[in-house]
């Protein structure tokens, strides 16, 4: 078995743990999920920011991301391929929507920005800001890219319970500056890596 191989069955399994374990927090949830996400974002009121619109079991930043929108651009991401970083359209609360990939909603007229802020969904994360997605690269690509132009703030947001140790990781993998769950905010911006 290759070193490769093997990080990929450890993602798999990872992953498998994580998604029980989120699915299980989303089935418990409570009104009022994204209150920590309200919170950090107030502090970066009008600065161009990106969600996404929620799937299966993943924590909605919705509310949140509605409550930006009065101050300056939300976008969600719009998938351009395989391999490929995303781009970010407007999105604003109520506005019409067509499907994308993977059954998530984009706005139905692409007006593309670039985000300063990222809210990034995720399977599993660590108190380091170590975040483990669903294997596409597609948020690594896009952090990357827009990292290279200019200061990118990336806060993921998961349940508390999508916490997990020991994540497997490569060295293309982009670290998160928040973590943002129902229970609290854990923010490295002022700690060293």
């Amino acid at each position: 078995m290759t070193a490769k191989t093997a990080l990929n069955a450890e993602k798999a399994t990872a992953r498998k743990e994580a998604f029980a374990r989120r699915k299980v927090a989303h089935a418990n949830r409570r009104p009022g999920v994204a209150g920590h996400l309200s919170e950090v974002l107030a502090g970066y009121r009008g600065v161009p920011l990106a969600g996404y619109m929620p799937i299966r079991t993943e924590i909605t930043p919705l509310a949140a991301m509605a409550e930006a929108a009065a101050y300056g651009p939300v976008g969600v991401p719009v998938i351009q391929g395989e391999a490929m970083p995303l781009r970010f359209s407007r999105w604003e609360p109520d506005g019409p929507l067509r499907d994308g990939p993977f059954g998530a909603q984009v706005p139905l007229v692409d007006d593309f920005f670039d985000p300063e802020i990222l809210i990034v969904p995720l399977v599993a994360f660590d108190t380091q800001g170590n975040r483990l997605g669903y294997g596409g690269g597609f948020y690594d690509r896009t952090l990357q890219a827009l990292r290279a132009k200019r200061p990118t703030l990336a806060i993921g947001f998961a349940y508390a319970a999508q916490q997990g140790a020991d994540l497997p990781l490569e060295p293309t993998d982009q670290p998160l500056d928040m973590i943002v769950t129902e229970a609290e905010v854990l923010d490295f911006t002022r700690s060293d890596r």
